[in-house]
């Protein structure tokens, strides 16, 4: 069972969920959504992985090498903790935000299995692997933003995802800024604009 800092909102309210970055805390971004869609639910899980006392959602053997069977197990539990939350508060819409390893693994839970979310917004993620195609992603709304000289996260492979999502029917929208990994302003007004819509 996951940690995690909830926030309830009103009956029927959209339910937000939240997953930090490696190193980050459920709070990282929990206040944001609130902020972004007053009145919601928002659920941000802790990752219960530490990597030399960061926490993340799942295990790395290397800077973009991931330990994918760990990946598989921490998926599973993922959509678990996902579904579970769902089913107590049933929100109006279910809308996931995630920045880098949160971004992650919220990509792999929407990869692999039922439509759990409505829309994403996915902050500099790195899927470093072909995805099969999903067709539970049709009509799904996905934000994806980067930073074109981003030495984390390749801009190729972030078209790569995005072009994947779209192959799959998502609609999505790639947002680049000019710099790297850190999230830039333009960023949050382009979260702001695809969660008003």
């Amino acid at each position: 069972m996951y940690r995690f800092a909830e926030t309830q909102g009103e009956a029927g309210a959209p339910l937000v969920f939240t997953f930090h970055g490696t190193g980050g805390s459920a709070v990282q971004f929990h206040g944001l959504a609130g902020e972004l869609i007053p009145g919601a639910h928002v659920i941000s899980p802790q990752g219960d992985v530490s990597e030399h006392g960061a926490a993340r959602f799942f295990r790395r053997t290397g800077e973009g090498v991931y330990d994918m069977d760990d990946l598989a197990l921490r998926r599973a539990a993922m959509r678990d903790f996902v579904v579970q939350a769902v089913a107590r508060l049933e929100p109006s819409r279910v809308v996931g935000l995630g920045y880098s390893n949160g971004a992650n693994i919220l990509a792999a839970v929407m990869l692999d299995g039922p439509r759990l979310f409505d829309s994403a917004v996915l902050l500099h993620p790195l899927i470093p692997w072909q995805p099969d195609t999903n067709p539970a992603l049709a009509g799904v709304d996905v934000l994806i933003t980067a930073g074109r000289r981003d030495p984390i996260c390749p801009a190729p492979q972030t078209q790569g995802l995005a072009d994947a999502l779209s192959g799959m029917g998502a609609t999505v929208d790639l947002h680049w800024h000019p710099g790297g990994h850190e999230i830039a302003q333009s960023e949050l007004t382009a979260i702001q604009a695809a969660l008003s819509r």
